[in-house]
Formats: C-alpha cells, structure tokens, sequence
C-alpha cells in the first residue's frame, strides 16, 4: 500500500464557523462599539473636566423618563428573543406577533426621547448660540441679549393698531424688565471692579430662568406684582411634574417673552446630551426600519439567521443606552 492510503484525512472549513452574515454583523457592531466608546469617552472628560455643569433638573431633563425609557428597551430584548425562539420552532405567527410587539416598544422610546426634546426646545435649550438662548454668566453679553428681545418685543406691541389690554399689561411688564435691565448695566459700568451689577444681572437671570439646583433649600418666594399689572416678577419655585423639578419662571408663565436663559455650563451640555442621545435616536431609527422589513416576511425558521442579526444589532443599541443612562441622567 502507499503512504497516501494510510495518511491522515482533513477537513478544512473554508471560512468562520458561523454564517456569514453574522460574521459580518459583528464586524459591523465593533466597529460601532469604537464610534460609540469615542463618543462617551469624550462626554466623559468634558462633563467631569468642566468648570460649571448644570443639575439635571435646571435644563428639563427627568430621571422617570430616562429609566421608563432603559425599561422600555430592556423589555424590547427580551420580545426580540422570544420571536427569534418562536421563528426556531417555525411558529411564524407567533414571531411577527413578538416581532411586532419590539417595534412598538422601539416607537414608544422614540416617543419618550421627542417629548423630552421638545420640552427643551421649547424653552430655548439647543446645542449652541446663536440658535440657542442659553448664555453662561451674568455678564454685559447677557444683558444685551435679554435688551435686544425686551426692546423686539415693545417694538411690535407699540406698533399695533388696536392696543387690547392684555397688550398694555405685556407692555408694562416688558417696561418694568427693561429698568433691571437699565439698572444692571449702569452698575457694571460705573462700578466693573464691583460685583453689584453682576448680581442685578443673575437676579434677573433668576426670574427669567430659575435653576432647580440654586433653590433646592431656598423657601418658596412669594409673588411680587407690579403696579397696574397682573403679572409676576419674581419666580415661582413650584415644580411642574412634567418638567421634573425644573422651577415656573417668566418663560413659562409667559411664553411670548421668549427671553435669553442663564444657565452656566448650558452650551456644552446641550452639546454633548444632542449629540449622544441623537446619535443613539439615529440607530434606534435604523433597527425599527430593520423590525419593518421583518414584519413583512415569513419569520418561520428560514428567517432564523435574518431576526438573529436583526437581534443582535437591537441588543446592541439597548447596550448602549444602559451606559447612556446613568451618564445623563444620574450624574
């Protein structure tokens, strides 16, 4: 016999032992897994490098929606597995019904993270000047930015036509905060070693925009009116429950006055928080795009591969909200 009978029989697999297409997908996730490292990392060393950051509560951001939306995810991968069980056992009714159930969770985090953009949006909270209203200190660039809105505003009140009373009442508020603004900046310019007309400035700073974290063991104030008016001058320190302790200043009694806030380290956080949770809104996106085109397939046992790629992408961006979370939200 020759020596190619007796020699030793090999089998070489010609790739990866597992499909390609998962083989892929994790290629994919660990490339996303240093775009994200990145980006946390850099969250990291500017939120604990920075000289001033904002409590949570003082730019409308609530600790309830941020964990109802880490259990809304969580819930999302468990459904997700159970239709990628279900479509093992080529029950395909069962896996669109599972299926089904993870794309409406991945709508109501959607949901969730629109509602707590609008209440910044709203309130003049954005990633950077000049499309934002948020400045850093009490300073002259301050004052000029509340002047230029207040004098806006009694522009257009004096040019119309037909004054109702609730005009003349804007009117005079307007007037009223037109002399802080008046009396701040003839201290900070007669007085610029003198702390006093900075102190004007965060006053009223303080009444336009009051920050949750410079009150916390304040009393609550009492409500100051001025003459001939009905409007409130002073902040009231009462929580909203949908704000999640922000406090009710003249932007949200008055909403037309559309003043510029005061919020010490506001533009970066508007940054960093834009930036993070709009990247991770974006992958959200792409995973309920993927959970559409599954709901229109047979998810019977042929699709097994499909969900499970599918699957491991989801778990992927509930990973990374976990890390988001506590980030944001808790610190």
């Amino acid at each position: 016999m020759s020596d190619d009978h007796h020699a030793p029989q090999f089998d070489y697999q010609p790739a990866l032992p597992i499909p390609n297409g998962k083989a892929f997908m994790w290629l994919f996730l660990s490339t996303e897994i240093m775009f994200f490292a990145g980006l946390i990392g850099t969250y990291i060393v500017l939120r604990f490098g920075a000289i001033a950051w904002p409590s949570t509560h003082d730019v409308h951001l609530a600790e309830i929606w941020g964990a109802t939306n880490t259990f809304v995810l969580i819930c999302s991968s468990v459904t997700v597995v159970l239709a990628l069980e279900a479509a093992k056992k080529n029950n395909a009714s069962s896996a669109k019904g599972w299926m089904l159930l993870t794309f409406l969770l991945g709508l109501i985090f959607l949901g969730i993270k629109m509602y707590e953009y609008s209440a910044k949006f709203s309130h003049g909270i954005y990633p950077q000047l000049p499309h934002s209203q948020i400045y850093e200190k009490p300073d002259v660039y301050y004052a000029q930015g509340v002047r230029t809105r207040l004098m806006t505003l009694k522009t257009d009140l004096e040019n119309k036509t037909d004054k109702t009373e609730e005009d003349t009442d804007r009117l005079s508020l307007v007037d009223d905060l037109l002399r802080k603004v008046d009396a701040a900046e003839v201290t900070l310019r007669s007085e610029p070693d003198s702390p006093a007309g900075r102190v004007k400035l965060f006053e009223l700073a303080d009444e336009i925009y009051p920050r949750a974290s410079i009150h916390e063991h304040r009393p609550t104030a009492s409500h100051a009116t001025t003459s001939n008016s009905q409007f409130h001058l002073v902040a009231t320190e009462q929580e909203s429950p949908e704000s999640g302790g922000h406090l009710e200043g003249l932007n949200d009694r008055y909403p037309w006055l559309k003043l510029p806030i005061m919020i010490p380290g506001g533009n970066m956080w508007a940054s960093t928080y834009f930036l993070l949770t709009g990247f991770h809104a974006l992958h959200v996106v792409v995973g309920l795009i993927a959970f559409a085109i599954l709901l229109s397939m047979t998810l019977d046992r042929a699709a097994f591969g499909t969900i499970e790629n599918v699957g491991l992408y989801w778990h992927f961006v509930d990973l990374v909200w976990i890390f988001l979370f506590p980030l944001l939200y808790l610190f």
